[in-house]
């Protein structure tokens, strides 16, 4: 069981990592629908390259949609949470993303019929109180675009469709296959919503490719491999609650990279949700 949650744990961490690099990548002049297009597809290129070179399994076509389905809210996930952070602080726009652990857990219950333990609970509860205070929403006094909190919620929904659509979706599916898969219904899903935008060109330069190039690494590559193989073992609900972790890295990156001030409040929400999840792992194996 700890391999499995050390899997979707370190995944998330590589989550957290994205704003920042975004972040540098809208400073060079790009948006949110060229960024996330670019990582997705490069992201698909390279695990379908593993996939010819290593995966010898067939392809099964009839579970092959679900995982695709899956991929798309992945993609829809990463392209509203993009773009949100262009009209709000991204303290606020991880506030949203974070919705994603009680909304997931509600959907684990309402659909797959998967109730809530008081263990879960707690955790819960102490990791949206840990929330507030890591994006140090008490010290901000400016006006938030409705606009932006309605894509970062948008963002936090389809998180959890995609938590829990790949605990259930192509278990039969080799991982790295899955994976492909998956990103692949992520590209089809950014180029297809951004199809007018996209259609005018992207032009690219060295330094695009660099940002891109470590945005695939570590939101594109890495952690579909790993939530292929944790999440299915974890379930949707538990997975959810380990994938917070996302937040104290976004911060912690944003105070090394952007130098960014991280107040002594917000510091103690991360020591708060940090406390949550390994209240969360005691005990279990």
């Amino acid at each position: 069981m700890f391999k499995y949650i050390l899997m979707v744990f370190t995944g998330a961490c590589c989550y957290g990592i994205l704003s920042t690099l975004v972040k540098l990548t809208y400073r060079e002049g790009y948006n949110a629908a060229q960024v996330s297009f670019l990582q997705a597809l490069l992201g698909a290129l390279v695990l379908w390259i593993i996939v010819f070179i290593k995966e010898k399994s067939k392809l099964p076509f009839r579970a092959t949609f679900p995982v695709l389905l899956a991929g798309a809210a992945i993609g829809c996930t990463t392209w509203l949470y993009y773009l949100s952070v262009q009209y709000i602080d991204a303290s606020v726009a991880i506030i949203m993303l974070m919705q994603f652990t009680w909304i997931t857990v509600a959907l684990d219950w309402l659909i797959l019929k998967n109730a809530p333990d008081a263990r879960l609970i707690s955790a819960i509860l102490f990791i949206l109180t840990g929330t507030l205070l890591a994006a140090g929403i008490h010290d901000t006094q400016k006006t938030v675009s409705l606009k932006g909190l309605l894509m970062g919620f948008g963002s936090a929904v389809a998180y959890a469709l995609y938590i829990v659509a790949n605990s259930r979706a192509g278990l039969q599916i080799p991982s790295i296959l899955r994976s492909a898969i998956m990103v692949t219904g992520a590209v089809l899903f950014i180029a297809v919503v951004n199809f007018r935008l996209l259609s005018t060109g992207i032009t690219t330069s060295g330094v695009l490719w660099k940002w891109i190039s470590l945005l695939t690494l570590f939101g594109t590559i890495i952690p579909p491999l790993l939530f292929a193989r944790g999440i299915p073992k974890l379930g949707a609900s538990l997975s959810s609650v380990l994938m917070v972790a996302e937040m104290p890295v976004a911060l912690i990156c944003a105070r090394l990279v952007l130098h960014e001030q991280v107040l002594p409040l917000q510091w103690a929400g991360i020591v708060l949700m940090l406390g949550a999840i390994l209240y969360l792992k005691a005990n279990r194996k």
